[in-house]
Formats: structure tokens, sequence, C-alpha cells
């Protein structure tokens, strides 16, 4: 599946909370049904992020491993 992100978000390196609490805020500026593509390097964001879209109500349509980066393809709930 090849996704276009409406924007990107890079928390390689950042470790919890930092890459969740980045996430809130640009999801925040997303559009309604935007994609946002995260790239992140810290293993707890396989859990945390999927519960945050869970919480919110966001789509989480992909997210994929490899090499120790964790990719994440979230879609902003329409309001």
């Amino acid at each position: 599946m090849s996704l276009q992100a409406d924007s990107i978000l890079d928390a390689t390196g950042l470790n919890c909370p930092e890459p969740v609490m980045m996430l809130h805020n640009k999801v925040r500026d997303l559009a309604p049904g935007g994609l946002l593509k995260v790239i992140a390097t810290d293993p707890s964001t396989r859990r945390d992020i999927p519960k945050f879209c869970m919480f919110l109500g966001h789509e989480l349509v992909e997210q994929s491993e490899a090499k120790g980066t964790y990719l994440y393809w979230i879609r902003k709930k329409a309001e």
C-alpha cells in the first residue's frame, strides 16, 4: 500500500512521552481527514500510538517496523 501523507512527524531519537506529546500537537494542526506519517524509534510507541488513536477517535491506517524504526500512518477524525 502506498500512502501519501499530508504531514510528517519525525520523532526519531525521542523517548516516551515526547513522541505522543508531539503527535498530539501535530494532529491538532492537521485538517480533518488528513493523513499523518509518524517516524519513531521508541518501542513504547507500539503501545502508546494505537492507544492515542483509539482514545481520541483517529484512525490508525497502518503501522510497520523495520530495523528499530516504527512507522505509523494516522488519519485525523472528521470533525
